[in-house]
């Protein structure tokens, strides 16, 4: 890349922020009738793959800090959708699973979302290249990150 453009509308970090905000919008709106966050989807996306997951994990896998993650997760178990239970044998380390709640709506609550995904007309194999890509973005910048 040798022309480096210092226009608005030529920046990468700006066309992502931008993209950021429609899904995160389109999302809200999709997940609404489930009084879900799309942060809160995630979790369940998590959880739908493998429940019983301890925070830490969870924040892991969705690059959540702990101090974000707790209170939504009590907002979840107060909602109903996810049951947090404490380890008997080392009552610091909580464990998360999914609720019959939860369980019962996956289906529901993931065609809601594919609905929206469906509209946006991507071939799947384009789908795919683009999660991919993405995804290599994100550990570039997590190696300059790094290094800085």
């Amino acid at each position: 890349m040798e022309k480096k453009s210092r226009r608005l509308d030529e920046q990468l970090c700006f066309s992502l922020q931008t993209v950021n905000k429609q899904f995160n919008r389109m999302y809200a709106k999709a997940l609404k009738p489930f009084h879900l966050t799309y942060p809160q989807y995630l979790v369940l996306l998590v959880l739908w793959e493998h429940s019983d997951q301890r925070i830490t994990d969870l924040g892991e896998k969705l690059a959540l800090d702990t101090g974000t993650l707790t209170p939504m997760l009590k907002r979840m178990e107060a909602s109903g959708y996810i049951h947090r239970n404490r380890l008997a044998k080392d009552e610091r380390i909580v464990i998360i699973s999914l609720s019959e709640k939860a369980v019962e709506l996956e289906q529901e609550i993931y065609e809601k979302v594919e609905s929206c995904l469906t509209q946006l007309n991507v071939e799947e194999n384009d789908y795919f290249s683009l999660i991919k890509q993405l995804n290599e973005l994100s550990g570039q910048i997590a190696q300059i990150d790094h290094k800085i």
